[in-house]
């Protein structure tokens, strides 16, 4: 059994690094927030008896030696978070394995396997637009190319890499060379489980996001002084691409679209918007579907722009494949519920996780845990301590059944 109080302190803990007076934490990549709280978890990680080191693109990984010589096991998920978000989403994931961790030494359990803890670096993407650096980097498939993603201030990922200390030229040395297996924990950030009532699940696959950016070009003139018929208005026409987006999202029966960033150029109240920026998310289980989809709402931007007369541009930001989660590892988690007299529910994950890229290069396992209304990315995130300490409970055991297998 693990250590509920333990894990409580660590939840609360954490949450301070980056709590804004809205109850949200903003803690984003490479910034001060985001590096006292990555010395927060090296400190716990080594309370749980692991040997610590950041690698190349910031990761924490903690490491604990196995009885055995054997590929190493690897758990773990993220810490930062969105602008304004809960101290659940991807925090949980981490501090969890941590926990196992202690109670592994506190029960004086030895794995065969070697088991290795990551805290992964940027999975959300929220300062650069580029998420899941820190898997992507583990999975050896992150480019120097990529790097060129810039925040609000303009800074590239790139620069804020060097400015904190990491050559980006040396981000190939982050790939792990050898994985037995991938297992991590996480909210849901939906309602299936709640519908359900019950604490946890079993991740059976997860939807791959395909991230743009589209920028719409038109003429910026007087409001007062430019009659209607003769207007090329950026925003009126992102306004009609936007909603063309939503309407085409709901033609496909399990694929979401979202336009999440807004940017209006020159912003003024009596001037017509000359340029606009805008994101674009798509998701679906079904690869060749997201593409479609992406194609489909491409198509329309062109026909939207040469309607009414303005340019436009799509820049891909990125695009992760979808991924199915190992059938072994979901028998595993299976039964670590069903020991605990818990009806097992099987779920797919619309949101996207470091989970996808570590299934391009070992078998890969996700547990979910309920989250109150399904609210996620938002100060009122909530699981409560009783799901928290039955899903770390599951994760231990799934952990000493994986290591029992391999």
């Amino acid at each position: 059994m693990i250590n509920r109080e333990r894990l409580e302190k660590h939840i609360e803990e954490l949450s301070q690094f980056g709590m804004q007076s809205s109850g949200g934490i903003n803690r984003f990549s490479f910034t001060e927030e985001e590096a006292k709280a990555n010395e927060y978890i090296k400190q716990r990680m080594e309370e749980a008896g692991l040997t610590v080191s950041f690698d190349a693109v910031g990761n924490v990984i903690g490491e604990l030696q196995g009885t055995e010589e054997k590929a190493p096991i690897m758990i773990g998920s993220h810490i930062d978070t969105v602008p304004h978000g809960g101290k659940f989403d991807g925090a949980l994931g981490v501090l969890a394995a941590i926990e196992v961790a202690h109670s592994l030494k506190d029960q004086g359990i030895q794995l065969k396997s070697p088991l290795k803890i990551v805290s992964f670096k940027d999975e959300e993407g929220t300062r650069f637009g580029f998420g899941l650096l820190g898997s992507r980097a583990v999975a050896g498939i992150l480019k120097e190319e990529e790097l060129e993603g810039r925040d609000d201030q303009g800074i590239t990922l790139k620069e804020a890499m060097i400015q904190n200390g990491y050559d980006p030229k040396k981000i190939s040395e982050a790939k792990v060379r050898e994985v037995a297996a991938y297992l991590e924990l996480h909210i849901e950030q939906g309602k299936v489980l709640e519908n359900e009532n019950v604490p946890v699940g079993i991740v059976t696959g997860i939807a791959g996001p395909s991230w743009k950016e589209i920028t719409v070009r038109g003429l910026s003139e007087h409001a007062g002084a430019t009659p209607m018929p003769i207007r090329q208005d950026a925003l009126v026409a992102a306004s009609e691409m936007i909603l063309k987006i939503e309407q085409i999202a709901f033609n496909y029966k399990d694929a979401v679209a979202t336009v999440g960033k807004l940017q209006v150029k020159p912003n003024g109240v009596n001037v017509i918007p000359g340029e606009v920026t805008f994101s674009l998310d798509v998701r679906d289980l079904d690869n060749e579907r997201c593409a479609k989809i992406v194609n489909e709402i491409s198509e329309m931007i062109q026909e939207v722009s040469q309607k009414r007369g303005v340019q436009s541009e799509i820049t891909e930001l990125q695009t992760v494949s979808s991924v199915q989660a190992d059938a072994g590892m979901q028998a595993m988690i299976k039964e670590a519920i069903v020991s605990k007299g818990i009806k097992p529910i099987s779920l797919v994950s619309g949101a996207g996780h470091d989970a996808m890229n570590l299934a391009r290069i070992c078998p890969m396992g996700m547990i979910f845990v309920r989250s109150k209304d399904g609210i996620s990315h938002n100060p009122l995130e909530y699981t409560s301590m009783d799901d928290c300490e039955i899903a770390t409970n599951v994760l231990f055991d799934t952990l000493v059944r994986l290591d029992r297998s391999i």
